[in-house]
């Protein structure tokens, strides 16, 4: 579903940030994001770059500017302006904390919002509040570095982007029950 890598150190950074969804043997949505992470203070980074939409088709090309940080009660943020023109911008926000019930055993919240200023029907959204995701994984760290999870998602779509997918004979609201591994090295 989603994965990211960054190269560099504290102060300059380099990030890839790559999104997908696959469902019955196809890939419905994809896309990387490159970008320049510099550190603007302790906790927070600024950003800029480029979004690259491979699906669905046609193909988008966004430029993104974004901060990233560790908001006050430790709430990891990231929110990301992309802009196509003048006129087709999108908003991103995202908000993840991490409740600790042991030093292993890890509860993490997590929200997205996705807004955009005008109807696209062949990318599937509508203007104003498109999608809205919202999930909840526990797991298990067996080190810090490998930890398995199961959880479940909810995802919903709004206004324009609802009627795009029911078009589609897709469903507006849809949950998931999700099994992964989060991994770093």
């Amino acid at each position: 579903r989603a994965g990211q890598a960054w190269l560099g150190g504290d102060l300059n950074k380099l990030w890839l940030k790559s999104e997908g969804e696959y469902r019955d043997g196809t890939t419905e949505k994809a896309q990387l994001q490159t970008l320049y992470s510099r550190a603007i203070s302790p906790f927070w980074d600024a950003q800029v770059g480029w979004r690259h939409d491979f699906r669905p088709n046609p193909t988008r090309d966004w430029l993104a500017i974004g901060l990233q940080g560790l908001a006050p009660y430790f709430f990891e943020v990231e929110t990301t302006l992309f802009a196509r023109s003048a006129e087709d911008v999108s908003l991103r926000l995202k908000a993840e904390y991490e409740l600790l019930f042991t030093q292993k055993l890890i509860l993490s919240p997590e929200i997205e919002a996705n807004f955009y200023s005008k109807n696209d029907e062949k990318a599937g959204h509508g203007s104003g509040l498109s999608t809205l995701e919202a999930g909840l994984r526990l797991r298990y760290e067996i080190r810090r570095e490998f930890a398995p999870y199961i959880g479940v998602n909810w995802d919903g779509k709004f206004g324009n982007t609802g009627d795009y997918a029911k078009d589609e004979n897709e469903s507006r609201k849809d949950l998931q029950f999700v099994v992964g591994i989060r991994a770093w090295f």
